[in-house]
């Protein structure tokens, strides 16, 4: 579940987020600290060496531990199940509250929570993005599936304390040719965005890669909405965006654990939150927008999927 990042409405909350990122500027030179009283790990000089070269680095606390870690990955193999329950299901003729029913009785049956029922109002267990619905969909029992649609789905689960997140695009019965493309280019954004996720590179590696192949393509990346840190809550630190410069952005050090959610349209990026719900993302043209999504962490020797 993408973080929203400019509101056009609700600017009592959009002036909060730049409240909180103006703090947050203010801290970058200092994030890392050593742990007083301990020497210096071999991790710690890697970072500090970074930031005292003035690279943007996390804080500690966004390093996950081992056993955080196989927390994360046990509720992805929840989160991923649920997703492959809709891809053997969803068809023509099915509504968005199906799908909805699906994830909540999956996710219960297996111990675990849907992390977006409830969310700050969110009243389903799950997102159904169609056609030109960017993401944060609200499943209905009058929103029907129809043949040539393309929809996201996108799952977040809680499981023992532990959240992941991911989502997949699905093509109802037979598309029409740009509707593909459009899907499948939007999934090499994401897989191009991952191999660009390595330890000691930066977040805006994975941002160019992934603009550079949608506008290569002709499409445009969605500037208002971002990926972001997960595992211990259900958006942390850092904001991942889909655009960006090879070697600018946050460093990436081992035990990162966030999203890689890429929002490409097929028209211009610009996109607006429905009045009425207040969760809706459109796109502002009309045109279909795509999204896939995957949460990872990055590992001494590369990244692992932790669901997809």
């Amino acid at each position: 579940m993408s973080v929203l990042r400019k509101i056009d409405i609700a600017g009592k909350v959009y002036e909060l987020y730049k409240n909180k990122a103006i703090m947050s500027l203010k801290r970058i030179k200092n994030n890392w600290h050593p742990v007083k009283g301990e020497p210096l790990s071999e991790l710690d000089k890697k970072v500090l060496y970074h930031q005292n070269k003035g690279y943007l680095v996390p804080k500690r606390k966004l390093i996950k531990t081992p056993e955080q870690i196989e927390g994360i990955r046990k509720s992805g193999l929840i989160n991923t199940g649920v997703l492959d329950l809709i891809a053997e299901n969803i068809h023509v003729g099915m509504s968005t509250a199906e799908i909805d029913k699906l994830v909540y009785d999956y996710t219960v049956a297996h111990g675990a929570i849907p992390a977006p029922l409830n969310y700050e109002g969110f009243p389903k267990s799950v997102c159904t993005s169609i056609n030109d619905v960017v993401c944060h969909g609200i499943p209905s029992e009058d929103e029907i599936l129809k043949e040539g649609d393309i929809v996201n789905v996108d799952v977040s689960t809680i499981f023992d304390g532990y959240f992941s997140d991911a989502s997949r695009m699905f093509m109802i019965g037979e598309v029409k040719p740009e509707l593909k493309k459009l899907v499948e280019v939007t999934k090499e954004c994401l897989e191009i965005g991952v191999k660009k996720a390595k330890p000691w590179g930066f977040l805006g590696d994975i941002g160019s890669a992934i603009q550079s192949h949608a506008e290569k393509n002709g499409f445009s990346v969605v500037r208002d909405l971002c990926g972001h840190g997960v595992g211990l809550e259900f958006h942390e630190e850092p904001d991942v965006e889909h655009f960006g410069k090879k070697g600018k952005g946050m460093l990436l050090v081992p035990g990162m654990v966030f999203t890689i959610e890429p929002m490409i349209n097929m028209g211009d990026y610009d996109v607006f939150v429905d009045e009425e719900d207040g969760w809706t993302v459109l796109t502002d043209d009309g045109l279909p927008s795509a999204q896939w999504e995957y949460t990872l962490a990055i590992t001494e020797t590369g990244v692992e999927i932790l669901t997809y």
